[in-house]
């Protein structure tokens, strides 16, 4: 990888028959070089067999178009810090196996897991549940890295501090398998100050984790205020986070290295729900000239080139 390439990218599709080529074709549209994809539907377990992922065509897709790297997000239906319910403790590290499976087949070097939540039982238990939980998962020979997720604090979850992420890394004997996707929207809602001192908050993530497990950005703007366990993207430089400090993390020297994949999210016409408009390719465009777009949603709905 050049160490001069700005690495940016989406979470784009991955379906019908063109599955990952597909995935990679889209990304390749959207001017990305990076990108990430979903092997299936996040809420349930519907997957198609590794033979019909098209994964060999897409990572050769991806070598002909310059495409640098792709990450796979695990579904929200794992849940390895439910100690209530030994079934859906045991389900998740059956379906995170074959998940990591399936990354592996396409290439992904990183799969993005939500770390899981209490259910009531207290963070500490959650975060042994989930140690316990990648012990079993982790294979001696996996390629791929399992990137917990910095959470916002909604409802019971866990992964909300950096202490709290740190801790669960140290419990799993086989870490060098773990890494972090660090989230500007979650942090910030967790109450990390990514706005106005990002450095203070990469150095105390690189104090208490280590900036080295940092291997996945999650670039997304905040609907909500710093501290408000609410995690609800925005379109870049229309939140509370604002264009100036993800331009400037997007860009920071310490992550060149690391793909800055966003979520924001995709609007629906007022008068026709199947009419959707993509911010993905503009967001790309103001991040590459470092500029700020006012009129990103008049273009987006106006279909104007990016």
């Amino acid at each position: 990888m050049d160490s001069n390439t700005f690495l940016i990218g989406s979470h784009v599709s991955m379906n019908g028959k063109e599955m990952f080529l597909g995935s990679a074709k889209q990304a390749h549209e959207l001017k990305e070089n990076v990108f990430m994809v979903y092997t299936g539907a996040p809420q349930n377990t519907v997957r198609k067999p590794i033979e019909k992922l098209m994964g060999a065509e897409g990572q050769a897709y991806m070598k002909d178009n310059g495409l640098v790297a792709s990450v796979v997000h695990a579904p929200y239906i794992i849940n390895l810090g439910n100690t209530q319910k030994p079934d859906s403790f045991q389900f998740g590290i059956d379906f995170l196996h074959e998940e990591i499976r399936r990354a592996q087949a396409i290439g992904a070097s990183q799969i993005v897991l939500h770390p899981g939540a209490h259910v009531g039982a207290g963070a500490q238990a959650a975060i042994a549940n989930i140690a316990k939980g990648l012990n079993e998962v982790i294979e001696p020979d996996q390629t791929t890295q399992i990137a917990i997720e910095t959470m916002a604090g909604k409802g019971t979850e866990v992964g909300i501090t950096f202490e709290q992420i740190a801790d669960i890394i140290d419990q799993v004997q086989d870490n060098d398998k773990l890494s972090v996707t660090f989230d500007t929207c979650h942090t910030n809602d967790a109450g990390y100050n990514v706005k106005d001192d990002f450095d203070g908050v990469l150095a105390e993530f690189d104090k208490i984790i280590g900036i080295d497990r940092l291997k996945v950005v999650h670039l997304n703007d905040s609907k909500n205020p710093m501290g408000s366990h609410k995690d609800r993207h925005e379109i870049i430089g229309l939140g509370t986070i604002g264009f100036d400090a993800l331009n400037y993390i997007a860009h920071h020297e310490q992550l060149k290295s690391v793909p800055k994949i966003m979520e924001t999210p995709i609007l629906k016409d007022e008068n026709d729900k199947k009419i959707r408009y993509n911010p993905h390719g503009y967001e790309v465009k103001m991040l590459r000239e470092q500029k700020f777009n006012p009129d990103i949603l008049q273009d987006m709905m106006t279909n104007q080139p990016f």
